[in-house]
């Protein structure tokens, strides 16, 4: 994958760099006559020479609706089919796809070094598929999505029998937030749950967030809350908090402009209200993105 390019100012090099699942980052040359690529510099050959990575594999399904949802599973360099491993579902964040990098915010990688299979899937609605898979969303808040990451969960279990049922957790950040805390109303599967800066409520949302009303321009179009209760308290998880069995781990930046602390914290006030299993993590001075820890 393509992560930054800079082009000669006679346009006849270039210079990027890329990655990708598996392989770090690394520096190349472009001809831009030929088309030649060369490798320029590995910066981190030498530490990388000593770890040994898993591999990647690309996993999709056909959902009940009929869409392909494509995704990918990352295996622990240590992999053994014979032994029983614990898992990780991971989703977008945004309704931007996962992209095909190597570790970033959420390194995989790192997970399956500590012994978990690793699977991402696309539910639709990301960007890059086209304007009918986008369209999708509108309007939907988490009904088609929820439903296919359960789904995919499933088929996931069924198709890899050396993951551990009883052991599968869930994550997603700001609308992959939301989403977990949407697919724990609706679902038991799960042994455990993280949502960072997600959405439990889609009228506080709209009126605080930074994005919240131009994102909805979009994801909710021509829909107000006080035109579809249906959307912005049937799909808010927080009306649904009584439903929630999964302990759930809510990460917040407290500085967010875009999914504001309260988003967390109102969920957190219900499942504590409730008994339920919760917690809190408060990122001092951390916006949306949690840069620093």
């Amino acid at each position: 994958m393509l992560d930054d390019i800079s082009f000669s100012a006679k346009g006849k090099n270039a210079v990027f760099t890329a990655s990708s699942s598996n392989v770090p980052k690394k520096v190349y040359t472009l001809d831009l006559a030929t088309n030649e690529i060369k490798l320029l510099c590995f910066p981190e050959a030498e530490e990388y020479s000593k770890i040994k990575l898993g591999e990647v594999k690309d996993w999709n399904f056909v959902s009940e609706a009929g869409r392909e949802v494509e995704g990918r599973v990352y295996f622990p360099a240590t992999f053994d089919a014979n032994k029983k491993y614990p898992a990780i579902v991971y989703f977008y964040g945004g309704t931007g796809p996962v992209e095909k990098s190597f570790e970033g915010r959420y390194p995989f990688n790192i997970y399956t070094a500590n012994g978990y299979i690793v699977y991402v899937l696309q539910p639709t609605g990301a960007n890059g598929y086209g304007q009918k898979n986008s369209a999708v969303n509108v309007n939907d808040w988490g009904k088609v999505t929820a439903a296919e990451v359960v789904e995919g969960t499933k088929k996931f279990l069924e198709a890899f029998s050396f993951v551990d049922a009883k052991r599968v957790g869930c994550m997603g950040a700001s609308y992959g937030g939301f989403l977990t805390q949407n697919v724990i109303t609706k679902t038991d599967i799960f042994a455990a749950a993280i949502s960072h800066a997600g959405i439990s409520t889609l009228t506080s949302y709209w009126g605080e967030g930074y994005w919240g009303m131009w994102f909805n321009a979009v994801a909710a179009a021509e829909s107000f809350p006080w035109n579809r209760k249906d959307i912005y308290v049937d799909h808010s998880p927080i009306y649904s908090a009584d439903k929630i069995t999964t302990p759930l781990l809510l990460l917040h930046g407290n500085t967010d402009p875009n999914v504001p602390l309260g988003e967390s914290w109102t969920m957190y006030t219900a499942l504590k209200v409730l008994g339920k299993d919760v917690e809190l993590i408060e990122v001092d001075k951390q916006e949306h993105w949690i840069m620093q820890y």
